[in-house]
């Protein structure tokens, strides 16, 4: 071999060391990044006022993982928009963790209800971790002379754009169920929007519309006082709350499975092993019998699942949604 030759095997193998030297510079501090994941405060942003069942689960996540992870996760309301100001800021945040988006339903209807939003939910989000699931129940005013699902479809077929129903507003997860139900059922109902879940119920106990969705949290005191009667569940299986209520699916309704549920996601290119780390401890601090039984008491669920899968629930909620939309003629500009 000339010297030449030699030197080129030389330069090359050289060159190779730098390369692996370099590789190992960039690889060590990301993987001992995640390791020290968190090293200071983590921020969830729930954008939904203080005081809801998004809220409620939040805090209860956050102090979960403040205790499984040994630094504070701080709940940070940011309300506005139907969600959107809070998904705005985490979507716009840096990747590393350090501020997180606890969001409802909502985040998988919006980008069909509104015209344009600053954010794209696929792209600019990293799924961690779905978290629990509210069930949403059906229920009549007790003057309205019906006891089931079939008995509100007989009424309202026999009297015509009488029936009304209410929701907590336009475009709410409520409505677009109730859209979804009069579509499958054949029937025409007057849609009453509310500016929020309270009011909605208030207009049902008061006996200002006939019938209403809204998650079983809200209504179950309601349901104990029987100020209202309740009709079905519409959730896939019957709730271990309250088992004598019947689905939509046993009414013969096997596409409406509508629930407000929460999730957990990251600024896009958070590091998977971060995303990774948090999905698992909410599934491990979840799911404790303590926590189930303390959740279920509320009408919620514990739901978890690795990012891998809350990223394919997202998209099919999307899909899911977006005909609810069509379907309505709802948008928001």
């Amino acid at each position: 071999m000339t010297r030449r030759g030699i030197d080129t095997v030389g330069n090359v193998r050289g060159f190779g060391a730098v390369l692996l030297a370099m590789a190992t510079a960039i690889s060590v501090p990301r993987t001992t990044f995640a390791q020290a994941y968190p090293a200071k405060t983590v921020r969830l942003v729930v954008p939904i006022a203080a005081g809801g069942g998004t809220d409620i689960v939040g805090r209860i996540v956050a102090q979960k993982l403040t205790e499984a992870l040994g630094q504070q996760f701080i709940v940070d309301n940011r309300p506005g928009a139907g969600g959107i100001i809070g998904s705005e800021i985490v979507a716009k945040s840096p990747p590393d963790g350090y501020v997180l988006l606890f969001t409802p339903t909502s985040h998988a209807i919006n980008p069909s209800l509104y015209t344009k939003l600053p954010y794209d939910t696929l792209k600019d989000f990293s799924p961690v971790a779905l978290v629990a699931s509210v069930t949403t129940m059906f229920v009549a005013h007790p003057s309205l002379p019906v006891r089931s699902v079939r008995d509100v479809v007989a009424l309202a077929k026999v009297r015509p754009h009488e029936l009304s129903f209410g929701s907590a507003g336009t475009g709410h997860l409520f409505h677009l169920t109730g859209e979804m139900f009069k579509t499958a059922a054949g029937i025409d109902m007057v849609h009453v929007p509310y500016k929020g879940g309270a009011p909605a119920i208030a207009g049902l106990v008061g006996g200002e519309v006939s019938v209403l969705f809204e998650t079983m949290l809200a209504l179950q005191p309601f349901v104990q006082a029987n100020r209202v009667r309740p009709l079905a569940v519409a959730s896939a299986q019957r709730s271990a709350l309250l088992p004598d209520i019947p689905t939509l699916v046993e009414a013969g309704f096997p596409t409406i499975v509508a629930a407000n549920w929460y999730a957990l996601y990251a600024p896009a290119s958070t590091p998977k092993e971060i995303a990774g780390k948090l999905s698992a401890e909410i599934a491990l601090t979840m799911n404790t019998p303590e926590m189930r039984k303390r959740l279920l008491a509320q009408g919620t669920e514990v739901v978890t699942g690795s990012p891998a899968e809350l990223d394919t629930f997202t998209r099919s909620e999307l899909t899911k949604w977006a005909n609810a939309v069509r379907i309505s003629g709802a948008r928001i500009d």
